[in-house]
């Protein structure tokens, strides 16, 4: 350690930090605008400068190395006076219109003007104009005149994203960050632009004029979407979500957040929303009162049960879907006696689960892998976070292997790649196996022949420490996904990695902790939207965008002579018999459980909407009105305390018992001619697939230009 001294404060920092980090460790702040903890250094913006003694002029904190026995002043006179004149620099072109600006209120550049800013211009020449752009739905590049040249938004694109969309053209006060070649900007994480943008250059284009930042209220929540679980900061005004943005945790997100979990509350306030309760009469919809909807399931589903049996009714989850509701949604149903429950709807298998299948890893973990092998994913868009950690490792010398059925651009350096249609991915995981077991010199545990790919792969796999075999949502949802997972614990077991799946939604392992599986005779999710049933409850899910039947569930659900959804939305119209509006994840309290095992919860930021009532309240009536015992819930923390497995609080909020990747399942290297069915980007789930702005993307249009050439 080196150490430094700082306003006459003696500092211990690791060699080669430089003055800024020793300042943040002190805990004293210098003023800056182009530095970033998450970002590379530029020294762009010179509004760090420091007094360093015995050098002869002012030195930027954020690019100035400590040495042994530094003397740092931050608050003398000739630092002062440097960093007063850079801000004099930067205003110089600035427009000054904070009264209309959107980052009024929240600027960088106007709290420390206050500090470091003159009372008046020397200047009368007329300022720079810069030309309004237009780089898509997201972000809004219409004042860019306020730019002050940081180039934060350059560095993420490059470091953080991946992708350089965006760049410094021409020199001098001619200078601008623009995009080339009139492209727009299309990451998956653009969103996290506008938040490091110290001054107004970068906005929100969906929140433009909407509302100011003093008249927000701020409320965390967490991420419904990806199994990342997100950690939020939800904005609202007048019991209407306004904004979204992240709230720093470096065990989850970090200090980002992916464009669907940012923008998709859009959703929330559309004219899709379902605000009261809605039967279908004549085959006509028409509102009624909640009394009148509740009784009219209870009637339903006691006379079909009559009729038909128990094992006639059944229930299909969401993953998406708060812990608590979906352990209702399992109790209610068996409860009734029936054991027909899944959350599974885009699996192909349904093998009974050993364990509750996770990341297998801590989230943070993936930052520091040396090796990963990646099985039926497009990471980048399935899981935008997690992508960003592994390139994060990748620029630390990770090795990353892929097996999938197309060369995705991931936005980072990818060692070793086999792409091979998805009924042969058994077979090509298979060829890593048996080129790991020749390289051991023990047998392999199935007949693959070793391809040049496979080997190299394999000897990737075994060199490094920190190894993953990481398997995606295609691999969850493969026809022989017990088979690569046998291959991948295989695999890890000789090569010293980890095995985890990626998980696909919010809840995913929630759902499993819960128990949304069928018990003992009871039929899968595949079985029930094939028309195994007399009555359906959905509890928020779309089967015909949200199941590996797609449209064709429409045609088994319409078989069933009554079928009950619960969703925020006017959802499956077209075959549903009554309509029950719940709160989405803003207008509830609840739980998720991220990829890697973490109990999140949280609570409700606004009233809901209209008449729509949280799910667990809805259940809780429901049961009661069909005299069902153990429904005597008085709060979701009630249920929560029901669910099994969860860690004791105070103690860990990550589970640990019940989690497992382990399976005793044999390898079938057998092909089955059926694709596994996997969400785009902003397909997932039904609040994203309703967010306008989500749906005016590149990615957008080119997931329903690939469903017209499918269709």
């Amino acid at each position: 350690m080196i150490e430094i001294e700082l306003d006459g404060k003696k500092v211990d920092i690791a060699p080669g930090s430089m003055i800024m980090h020793a300042a943040e460790k002190a805990g004293t702040y210098i003023p800056h605008f182009c530095y970033h903890k998450k970002l590379s250094i530029a020294a762009n913006c010179r509004m760090c400068l420091v007094d360093v003694e015995k050098m002869p002029k002012p030195m930027p904190a954020c690019a100035t190395p400590v040495t042994q026995g530094m003397i740092v002043r931050t608050k003398s006179d000739k630092a002062i006076k440097a960093q007063k004149s850079v801000m004099e620099f930067l205003l110089i072109n600035h427009p000054l219109d904070c009264p209309i600006c959107d980052q009024g209120g929240e600027c960088q550049l106007q709290d420390l003007a206050v500090g470091y800013g003159g009372s008046s211009s020397r200047y009368e020449e007329e300022k720079r104009v810069v030309a309004v752009k237009d780089v898509g739905p997201l972000v809004s590049m219409q004042e860019m005149s306020r730019c002050i040249h940081c180039t934060r938004c350059v560095r993420f694109g490059q470091e953080i994203g991946g992708v350089m969309e965006l760049g410094m053209s021409h020199r001098g006060e001619h200078a601008e960050i623009e995009t080339f070649l009139g492209r727009t900007i299309d990451s998956e994480l653009s969103g996290n632009m506008i938040d490091i943008c110290p001054v107004g250059a970068l906005t929100s284009k969906p929140f433009r004029y909407s509302a100011r930042t003093w008249e927000l209220s701020r409320r965390k929540s967490v991420s419904p979407h990806d199994s990342t679980g997100s950690n939020l900061i939800v904005q609202v005004k007048n019991n209407k979500v306004m904004r979204v943005v992240p709230f720093e945790n470096e065990d989850v997100n970090e200090c980002w957040i992916a464009d669907r979990d940012r923008f998709s509350y859009e959703a929330l306030n559309s004219d899709e929303r379902l605000t009261s309760p809605m039967l279908k009469q004549g085959g006509v919809w028409k509102s009624v009162d909640w009394q009148t909807a509740l009784e009219y399931v209870a009637n339903g589903l006691k006379q079909i049960k009559s009729d038909h049996g128990a094992e006639s009714l059944g229930a299909l989850v969401s993953p998406h879907s708060t812990l608590e509701e979906q352990f209702l949604t399992g109790t209610f149903m068996r409860a009734l006696g029936s054991q027909n429950v899944d959350y599974r709807l885009r699996n192909a298998e349904f093998p009974q689960f050993e364990g509750v299948r996770h990341l297998g890893l801590p989230i943070a973990a993936l930052t520091t892998l040396q090796r990963v092998l990646v099985v039926g994913s497009n990471l980048r868009k399935e899981h935008p976070l997690f992508a960003q950690r592994i390139r994060q490792a990748s620029r630390t010398g990770c090795s990353v292997n892929v097996i999938h059925s197309a060369a995705d651009d991931w936005a980072l350096p990818v060692a070793n790649t086999i792409i091979c249609p998805t009924d042969a991915w058994v077979q090509a995981l298979a060829s890593v196996a048996a080129a790991v077991a020749a390289e051991k010199g023990i047998s392999s545990p199935a007949d693959a022949a070793v391809t040049d790919s496979a080997r190299a792969i394999a000897q990737s796999l075994l060199g490094g420490e920190r190894k993953a075999v990481l398997l995606g949502n295609a691999a969850a949802h493969h026809p022989r996904a017990s088979s690569l997972l046998a291959l991948a614990n295989w695999i890890a077991d000789q090569t010293g990695a980890t095995v985890g799946y990626l998980t696909e939604a919010a809840n995913t392992v929630g759902a499993q902790l819960a128990g949304v599986l069928p018990g003992s005779g009871g039929l899968n999710a595949g079985q029930m939207l094939s028309g195994g049933l007399k009555a359906v409850v959905l509890l928020n899910t779309e089967p015909e965008f949200d199941s590996a039947l797609g449209v064709s569930a429409k045609a088994g659900l319409s078989q069933a002579q009554m079928v009950v959804t619960l969703s925020p939305f006017k959802a499956n119209m077209s075959f549903s018999d009554v309509l029950l509006p719940i709160a989405p994840f803003t207008e509830t309290p609840g739980t998720f459980v991220n990829a890697e095992g973490r109990v999140q919860s949280f609570h409700a930021v606004v009233k809901p909407l209209g008449e729509a009532r949280p799910a667990w309240k809805v259940l809780r009536v429901l049961a009661n009105l069909m005299d069902l015992p153990g429904f005597d819930f008085d709060s979701s923390q009630d249920v929560l305390k029901l669910v099994q497995g969860l860690p004791v609080p105070g103690e860990s909020n990550v589970c640990a018992g019940k989690l497992s990747n382990k399976t005793s399942a044999s390898i079938d290297l057998s092909t089955s001619g059926i694709s596994p069915v996997v969400a785009s980007i902003y397909g997932l789930d039904g609040t994203v697939r309703r967010a306008a702005s989500l749906q005016l993307t590149a990615d957008a249009g080119l997931a329903k230009h690939a469903q017209e050439v499918a269709a």
